[in-house]
């Protein structure tokens, strides 16, 4: 074989390296588990669909998958709204351009630090006797503390929104950016109004960010079991918390054959989303 055809076989070569190394041979070793059986003491090596059997056949299972899907809906609206709002503003409202990058910076400073910190700030400022229900009641708006606040469904999708709005709003705001300005004002030359050009122009050609944010954003959900555990006083849970559970108690097998479940729980949206829109041939333009 001449030696040119062989530049992009070794060019690729390190990266196809690291992804079997780094994610096929992880997830064989999974799948191969999940087969296995164990008493919660040793693990017995054989291939036995206990483990899906248990996992699909349990009633459990499928309400802690409708609340994974559940938290994963809610916080990828929110995450849009916010996100697409930040940057439809950033983008065809700071004109000047140090301006609008020192703004975007200026969203990511959260992000400088752990998730864990910002996550447990929010407990001082939505606790009984926190920053917030004091301020309420010096205002006289409540006679007494709000106590779903904290330790509650709306703790943990409100430090969803919070820990993944980014994630929906830079690849948004990087579509945004590509789009011609003469295209938007052809467009209302020719008569249309802002909620159009917003409808038939802005949207669509935006739609690979939001595609890639949405992504983003419900794995990132859908594969938490951290954020649920803390912020909901240990009152919610989904497919990821128990499958933490089943680990704890060295239940790795069953552990294993809900992992394969949630992978699967996981793809499926991400697949309806390629369905809606091609990202690899819009990122090729």
């Amino acid at each position: 074989m001449p030696r040119a055809s062989l530049t992009p076989y070794l060019q690729v070569a390190p990266l196809a390296l690291i992804m079997v190394l780094f994610v096929a041979v992880p997830l064989a070793v999974l799948v191969t588990l999940s087969f296995w059986l164990s008493d919660g003491i040793s693990l017995t090596p054989a291939f036995s669909f206990d483990n899906y059997k248990l996992v699909l056949s349990s009633a459990i299972t499928w309400k802690l998958l409708f609340a994974t899907l559940k938290f994963a809906a809610i916080t990828w609206f929110f995450t849009l709204l916010i996100g697409f709002t930040c940057s439809y503003f950033l983008v065809f409202h700071v004109r000047n351009l140090k301006l609008q990058i020192a703004l975007f910076l200026l969203c990511t400073i959260p992000f400088w630090t752990s998730n864990v910190i910002r996550m447990i700030s929010w407990v001082p400022f939505l606790g009984k006797e926190g920053l917030f229900n004091q301020m309420l009641q010096s205002l006289g708006m409540i006679d007494q503390p709000l106590e779903f606040l904290l330790f509650s469904d709306f703790a943990v999708i409100l430090t969803y929104v919070h820990l993944f709005t980014l994630f929906m709003m830079v690849p948004i705001f990087n579509s945004m950016a590509k789009i011609n300005p003469s295209v938007i004002e052809a467009a209302v030359d020719a008569g249309a109004s802002h909620f159009m050009v917003l409808k038939d122009i802005i949207i669509p050609l935006t739609r690979t960010g939001i595609a890639l944010g949405s992504i983003f954003v419900v794995t990132l959900v859908m594969g938490d079991f951290f954020v649920i555990r803390v912020m909901s006083g240990g009152q919610s849970a989904n497919i990821a918390s128990a499958m933490k559970n089943n680990i704890d108690q060295l239940y790795y097998p069953d552990a294993a054959a809900m992992a394969v479940f949630l992978i699967i729980a996981v793809l499926l949206p991400i697949v309806a989303i390629l369905r809606i829109v091609d990202v690899r041939a819009e990122l090729a333009r």
